[in-house]
């Protein structure tokens, strides 16, 4: 229902938008969905996974038919860049929400980084230095939210909220002192830093931007020491059941502790990179990540309730939204549609696990 309510608003308000691509494209969409949901019930294991998949490979199917070169070289490297950036800031967002909390400070630590980075720089600091003291300083803003996020159990998106604002309040009144642009810090960023996160970026020569490089070595780790280390499954046993993992002697607090640390971390890295594609500092840079990763982390199929899921599903949502943002621009849509369309479009996919119990219930 919310998708054709969506598609008779479109046509009735964008002239051009009834035509007969968009009507398949329509039909397609529709049909993707009553075969995720039928079918995945045969895929109860990773029901996610394979919703996450049918969607992906469904809106870069429709996006191409539509869209004059979605499917070139090019502009799948182009996603694959966007998506990058996305996936690195929701590494913490994934790990805190299989402890069952949030962390509502990324997109704060981001601007931060972004802006804190350059400003070192522009101090006169050697860039390697500036770039680790931003990232232990997001590594410690992590830590105070994990440690007052465990203290006062079930206000998680408070405190992550407030050490944000704090975060952020206090870097543009550093950055400020002197200055007219409150927020704001021109200068030259580094040759090096630039390089990571260009387009036309080359890894070890190659054409290819550095950016995707280290999420996709992010990427290997995470999944393989969430899934075969016993630090990463005693992650999970907390997260099911927090009563009878104490039982066994994990520390909750540890945990606690170092997944929004490992969040605060991934989150100062993508405010630096985020500089070297941008080529200056904005307080704001970080703003749509807000919703984007928690939204990765929902479309992908973690549970916000802890347990169940993983960062293998998080970049599932990742290219699932890359994808849907690169097609919603492709057919020339101002960005408060965008917007609209995007959040009434997550209500669908996110029906499709609601059917799905928490794994606490089945064990």
């Amino acid at each position: 229902m919310v998708l054709l309510a969506l598609f008779i608003i479109l046509s009735l308000t964008i002239d051009g938008f009834f035509n007969v691509w968009n009507v398949v494209s329509f039909l397609i969409i529709l049909t993707i969905i009553v075969l995720t949901r039928t079918l995945g019930r045969h895929f109860q294991e990773n029901r996610s996974a394979f919703i996450g998949i049918m969607v992906l490979c469904g809106l870069f199917s429709i996006g191409s038919m539509n869209i004059e070169g979605f499917a070139s070289a090019n502009n799948i490297k182009s996603m694959l860049l966007f998506a990058a950036f996305l996936g690195i800031a929701s590494v913490g967002q994934t790990l805190v929400a299989l402890l069952g909390g949030l962390d509502l400070s990324i997109p704060f630590i981001i601007g931060a980084a972004n802006v804190g980075l350059l400003y070192l720089i522009g101090l006169g600091v050697p860039p390697w230095l500036a770039a680790i003291i931003v990232l232990a300083i997001g590594t410690l803003l992590g830590v105070i939210n994990g440690l007052l996020s465990y203290r006062l159990q079930g206000q998680a998106l408070i405190v992550t909220l407030g050490t944000g604002f704090a975060i952020s309040g206090g870097v543009q009144i550093i950055t400020s002192i002197g200055s007219a642009y409150s927020g704001n810090v021109f200068g030259q960023v580094p040759p090096w830093l630039s390089n990571l996160a260009a387009m036309n970026g080359s890894t070890f020569g190659l054409p290819f931007p550095p950016v995707i490089a280290i999420w996709g070595l992010v990427l290997i780790i995470l999944i393989a020491g969430m899934r075969l280390t016993v630090y990463g499954r005693y992650l999970y046993a907390l997260g099911v059941n927090r009563t009878s993992a104490k039982r066994v002697m994990i520390s909750e607090l540890g945990y606690w502790v170092t997944m929004y640390a490992i969040s605060g971390f991934f989150a100062a890295l993508t405010g630096g990179l985020l500089l070297g594609w941008s080529g200056g500092g904005f307080i704001g840079v970080g703003d749509q990540y807000l919703f984007l990763t928690l939204a990765a982390v929902v479309v992908g199929g973690t549970s916000l309730l802890g347990g169940q899921g993983g960062y293998g599903f998080t970049v599932i949502g990742v290219l699932v939204l890359q994808v849907l943002s690169s097609f919603l621009i492709g057919i020339g849509l101002d960005f408060e549609w965008q917007q609209f369309i995007f959040g009434l479009l997550i209500l669908p996919m996110v029906a499709l696990y609601a059917r799905s119990p928490h794994i606490r219930t089945q064990i």
